[in-house]
């Protein structure tokens, strides 16, 4: 993996919003020493504004709050809060901002910074539905990238470095990593029967009460199994061009699939579990030991590209009967791959599989700082 900073001598400064949050948190352990972005402001809440970092989160990561981080003034989430002598705020000496914002207040502070001519990296859900952006999980789909001319001239007014890019809900992104391995290896998929086990801090902070989720699962997830369906559509699908011609999201429309999610929050802290069963187009369908062997020779091309955060193994192939399990295996290359095991024949589809993803790393931050390196890496972050 390439660390060398691109066509530049200088660091990219970039902003975190929700930087007090889980996902926030997150951004922050792993941006704190990466090799070419550089943290710059901070962004929370009216009543966190204007404090110290450290004074007002509430830090919940196995790592302390990185040096330096802890005595950062934090700001509004507004594109102008800062110094005069800032040039009229701080956020825009940014070049890449990150949102870690909760789907109640995302939309319209997300827009403004795009509107500001700024690049925005979201986690949120707010814009995943927008024809005009993508939704990116940087191990399938970084071709989705050339939408974003055409959001930035449809625009009022048009913008020249300014658009939004969403990441995946974290359940669709953890179990589309390896169907993107199968149809690449043996064409579309026609079903998928997909049943997760939901890490807790998938809800956030405080999130689900210890009285409701210890020794307990709870079978239900609000609004989870409708962005599952409907999310892996859009990121395996291509780009087709409109009798207008405006660039669409095909929706897999081409070769129509078909998903059924179920979604449940079980008692683990970290890393999603996913049970996943899939009917090929292909007939005769190829064998688990084909399967198998397409996982592990999987190869996405942020890894070509030199993107410092993609994984070195995309997919890991686990041979043990009882793997993947999430405290064993959430944490490999700091959570940036998945890992699949029980590769097996289905007696209703074709074939049936484990996936376990780690859901803040390549779920969350992670997604969002690989699609930000692609995005320098191909020009698009001016």
């Amino acid at each position: 993996m390439s660390s060398h900073l691109p066509n530049a001598t200088q660091p990219i400064n970039v902003g975190i919003l929700g930087a007090t949050g889980t996902v926030g948190q997150r951004f922050i352990t792993l941006l704190s020493a990466h090799p070419w972005f550089k943290i710059h402001v901070l962004g929370a809440s009216p009543r966190s504004a204007g404090k110290r970092y450290s004074e007002v989160v509430k830090w919940k990561q196995a790592l302390p709050i990185p040096a330096g981080v802890g005595d950062m003034v934090v700001r509004e989430c507004r594109v102008d809060d800062g110094d005069v002598e800032e040039g009229g705020g701080k956020w825009r000496g940014c070049r890449v901002v990150f949102s870690g914002l909760d789907a109640d207040v995302a939309g319209p502070i997300e827009a403004s910074f795009r509107a500001a001519d700024l690049a925005v990296f979201s986690n949120s859900k707010n814009y995943r539905r927008d024809p005009h952006v993508p939704l990116i999980v940087p191990l399938v789909n970084p071709s989705h990238f050339s939408i974003i001319p055409q959001q930035r001239a449809l625009h009022s007014p048009p913008l020249q470095k300014g658009f939004i890019v969403t990441n995946a809900n974290c359940s669709t992104t953890g179990y589309v990593i390896p169907l993107c391995a199968l149809e690449k290896a043996f064409g579309p998929i026609e079903s998928v029967l997909v049943t997760t086990m939901q890490a807790i801090s998938g809800a956030g902070y405080p999130g689900v009460s210890a009285l409701d989720i210890m020794d307990n699962v709870i079978p239900y997830i609000s609004g989870e199994e409708e962005k599952i369906e409907w999310e892996t559509l859009k990121i395996l699908g291509g780009i087709a061009e409109s009798d207008a011609g405006l660039k669409t999201f095909d929706m897999h429309a081409k070769h129509p699939l078909r998903v059924s999610a179920s979604c449940n929050r079980v008692p683990v802290i970290d890393g999603h579990t996913e049970c996943v069963s899939v009917r090929f187009e292909r007939r005769p369908p190829p064998s688990p030991q084909q399967v198998r062997e397409a996982f592990a020779a999987f190869t996405p091309d942020c890894q070509a590209l030199g993107a410092p955060s993609a994984p070195r193994r995309a997919i890991v192939v686990h041979e043990e009967a009882d793997r993947p399990q999430p405290r064993l295996d959430r944490y490999f290359q700091d959570g940036a791959g998945v890992s699949v095991g029980r590769v097996r024949q289905c007696q209703v589809l074709d074939v049936k599989f484990v996936v376990l993803a780690n859901n803040v790393s390549i779920g969350a931050a992670t997604s969002s700082i690989i699609n930000a390196e692609i995005a320098v890496l191909k020009g698009i972050v001016g």
